[in-house]
């Protein structure tokens, strides 16, 4: 027999646990509220992969002894490769008709990356830039978990086969893969823990430190009995209720689990055993695997695959196209990628995965395929030295510039950031000066210097900038998304500077920080509370900053894309967006935070930003925004004259 015909039986449950887990990371994506974490589906993915590949792996084994390498890769570059060049193309075509050159750059180097199924060491290595928006606005980004697939694919085979050995006996083989399957999962499952709190990004992206996920898969395969007897008896009935309490861990683990937990360490064990207890139960077919098995749900697990890797790409592009983040627009995004994904199965996805000429001669098609992969991974290079090129060009270079017009205090080393809880102080104006204000926040207090620097250019007055990005002024602990861990730097730099000031007694405290925070009511009102006790008695008096409108979107970047459209796209979205709610309750909160203390006001120059409610990327002559969120120097520092009457109104107010 040959390796090209090993097939396994049709669970119709396994289809519908790919439909459970692809539904909740799209709903995640989607940001759907009450399914924060719906990342988890795609540890599912892994369990299922594991499973079933060791299951094939492992009929080749006990039937001839070896396994046929060529023929395995062929099978899995046919079912996977056509629909991800299919979606890297499509993509990178629509992502040059919308996105500035800037942005096409980081979409580019990541497709090519995506193209050798690497673009998971992409985004593990990649450069973490605080100004940046970071991976999560990448088109690519959702391929990091494909590249931790193939990788397994690629190491699997030789990795049973070696366990498997020279066996004579079947048991003895099966003896070893079980000893060395439960030794990845030991090794690799520590390794994971450890690292989700020393290195996140590696624990979260590289496929050594997953493999005890495909482990556990295998382990259910290497585990199971012949249906039979045991299938009315006490092993029936215990796998029946491990599938629902599988299902209940799945669902709980997506319910609960937000961005704001270390993962995947601890936390990933509970939808991996999850889909674990699933898969194991239906090897019986009871209760739980009859419901998985119901045909819409079968029929939306054959096209997981395709699901996946469209309905990220077409999110951000849908915002992209539209400068917009609402509800209804998501809704429609996600439903547009669910007929690509059907359209992607039947015309792409179906067509090549059937045709057995693949199979004729392995070592010339996984040649072809190799090709074919370095010649899309050329042209995503090609597209990324010309969306450079055009950066540079003179009708994109005032936008481009437009990024790096941030503070001085940045160029000047007075920050950080989370590599360290070192106290630096920036001084500004005459050192003996006999008058001192202190400018002390996060990145949104630092983007008000160059208007702050202006008000407090005076006689006898020195400025004190005291920064950390994403650093609140609230004395709570803080888990960062970006660096993936807790940011104990922000804890110890913050009582640093707290005491720092308390020391040197200044006339003025200006205190800002972003409201977008994961703090509760109470961690808001207590924890500016506690900051403002030690400064509002050791200080003259203290302004505590508003924070700022955010846009949907990068605001240089989105005027770039639209002086870049096509005429017949030109009309669709504007570079401008509703200031909305978002920081009320912050807002209030911070209100009564300052009460006990006369000396502590709130100040709010959001009308100054975005006049009648409404944000513009570019008002006036100014680029408002440098990003989403900050604003570009040059606009604070049109704001000067307000910010120094507003300060001089609280004052005169007795605030």
């Amino acid at each position: 027999m040959h390796a090209n015909e090993y097939r396994l039986g049709y669970r119709g449950d396994l289809e519908g646990l790919r439909a459970v887990a692809i539904l909740l990371v799209v709903a995640a994506h989607a940001g759907v509220p009450w399914l924060p974490g719906g990342f988890v589906g795609v540890d599912v993915f892994f369990v299922l992969s594991g499973y079933l590949i060791t299951g094939l792996l492992l009929r080749e084994l006990t039937d001839t002894g070896s396994v046929g390498f060529s023929e395995f890769y062929v099978r899995r570059l046919r079912r996977l490769l056509p629909g991800l060049l299919t979606m890297l193309l499509v993509v990178g075509v629509c992502a040059k008709l919308l996105l500035a050159p800037g942005d096409q750059k980081e979409q580019a180097g990541a497709a090519a990356s995506a193209a050798f199924w690497l673009s998971n060491i992409h985004f593990a290595f990649g450069r973490l830039d605080y100004f940046s928006s970071g991976a999560e606005g990448n088109l690519f980004l959702h391929t990091w978990s494909l590249g931790v697939e193939e990788q397994f694919y690629l190491l699997w085979p030789a990795l049973l086969a070696w366990l498997w050995g020279g066996a004579s006996r079947q048991s003895g083989g099966l003896r070893r893969l079980k000893i060395g399957m439960a030794v990845i999962v030991a090794v690799s499952l520590a390794a994971c823990i450890v690292l989700t709190y020393t290195a996140p990004r590696l624990a979260f992206y590289m496929m050594p430190l997953r493999a005890w996920q495909f482990a556990l898969g295998a382990l259910v395969w290497l585990s199971k009995r012949a249906p039979g007897s045991a299938r009315v008896g006490a092993r029936a009935r215990i796998l029946d209720v491990m599938g629902w309490l599988g299902l209940v861990s799945i669902v709980a683990a997506a319910t609960t689990l937000t961005s704001n937990v270390p993962y995947p360490g601890g936390w990933s064990v509970l939808p991996t055993l999850g889909a674990v207890a699933i898969i194991a139960a239906g090897v019986h077919d009871v209760g739980i695997s009859r419901i998985l098995a119901w045909r819409p749900l079968q029929l939306l697990g054959r096209v997981s695959y395709a699901w996946y890797l469209w309905h990220w790409p077409v999110l951000l592009l849908a915002r992209a196209l539209y400068s917009s983040d609402s509800p209804i627009l998501r809704a429609c995004a996600i439903a547009a990628s669910l007929v690509l994904a059907i359209l992607s199965y039947l015309m792409v996805e179906t067509p090549t995965r059937h045709r057995r000429v693949w199979l004729a001669r392995p070592p010339m098609t996984v040649a072809i395929a190799l090709a074919v992969m370095t010649l899309a991974s050329l042209m995503c290079l090609r597209w990324y030295n010309h969306a450079s090129s055009l950066e540079r060009s003179p009708q994109y270079r005032r936008l481009a510039k437009a990024h790096a017009d941030a503070p001085a205090i940045y160029r000047m080393g007075c920050d950080e950031w989370y590599t360290s809880d070192a106290l630096r102080v920036c001084g500004f104006g005459a050192k003996d000066a006999h008058h001192t204000a202190v400018l002390m926040g996060d990145s949104i207090a630092g983007q008000w210097f160059p208007a702050v620097a202006q008000a407090y250019d005076r006689p006898d007055w020195r400025l004190l900038v005291i920064t950390k990005s994403s650093c609140p002024m609230v004395d709570e602990p803080l888990f960062y998304q970006r660096i993936g861990r807790m940011y104990v730097e922000c804890s110890a730099w913050r009582q640093r500077a707290v005491t720092y000031l308390t020391e040197i007694k200044p006339d003025t405290v200006i205190l800002g920080s972003v409201s977008t925070y994961a703090f509760s009511a109470n961690q808001w009102m207590e924890g500016t509370g506690r900051i403002l006790a030690p400064l509002a008695a050791a200080s003259g008096q203290i302004y505590l900053l508003r924070s700022t409108p955010h846009l949907p979107f990068d605001g240089p970047d989105c005027l770039a894309s639209h002086q870049g459209r096509p005429e017949w796209l030109a009309s669709l979205g504007s570079c401008s967006a509703p200031a909305g709610r978002t920081n009320e309750a912050v807002y209030h909160w911070l209100q009564v935070a300052s009460r006990p203390y006369p000396n502590v006001s709130v100040l709010d120059l959001n009308d100054q930003i975005c006049p009648q409610g409404i944000c513009q990327a570019q008002r006036d002559g100014f680029i408002v925004f440098r990003d989403s969120q900050h604003m570009t120097a040059s606009f604070a520092r049109s704001l000067s004259q307000v910010f120094r009457a507003k300060i001089e109104q609280k004052s005169l107010a007795g605030d």
